[in-house]
């Protein structure tokens, strides 16, 4: 099994936050890597990983970062693949990371999701590779269709709460 995404993280102490992206793509059955590389660490790694990364089979990658949040950039600057940046809560509550990431220079596109939200980076990755996918476009229909089945239940359930005052 090849993988179609692949996680990257600057150290395992990411790990924590990343394991919601890894979580999301194994519940979808889509192949996955994970890793961790250093744009400032192992740089020299960071750019044969991405300009390897499409040879290897490899669609779309997830760079997560915090603080100098250079990670993403870094590999976009180096592959063709999509890349999806994932900001770290770190300093600033991710703030530094999130201006980081999606302040690209022009032709070093980055798509960023929210800070922490490396479940929305697995299903943003999903999407992309589901444009010639049927079976996985399919997975993501039930999926969300499985989030519109929790608000049900959440209504059904707010619906017995009872205030002298609610009216619903």
């Amino acid at each position: 099994m090849n993988p179609l995404v692949s996680i990257i993280m600057g150290s395992t102490s990411d790990l924590p936050v990343m394991e919601k992206a890894c979580k999301q793509l194994d519940e979808l059955q889509v192949p996955f890597e994970v890793n961790a590389l250093s744009a400032h660490r192992t740089p020299q790694a960071v750019e044969q990983f991405a300009r390897e990364a499409a040879r290897r089979g490899v669609k779309v990658i997830i760079a997560a970062a915090g603080m100098a949040a250079a990670l993403p950039g870094v590999i976009a600057a180096q592959t063709t693949l999509p890349v999806i940046g994932v900001p770290i809560k770190g300093m600033l509550d991710g703030l530094d990371a999130l201006l980081s990431i999606v302040q690209m220079p022009p032709g070093i596109p980055v798509a960023t999701v929210g800070v922490n939200a490396a479940q929305n980076a697995a299903l943003l990755a999903c999407q992309m590779i589901a444009i010639n996918d049927p079976i996985l476009a399919q997975r993501l229909a039930s999926h969300k269709e499985g989030l519109k089945g929790k608000i049900e239940k959440a209504n059904a359930d707010l619906a017995q709460l009872r205030y002298n005052y609610k009216t619903n």
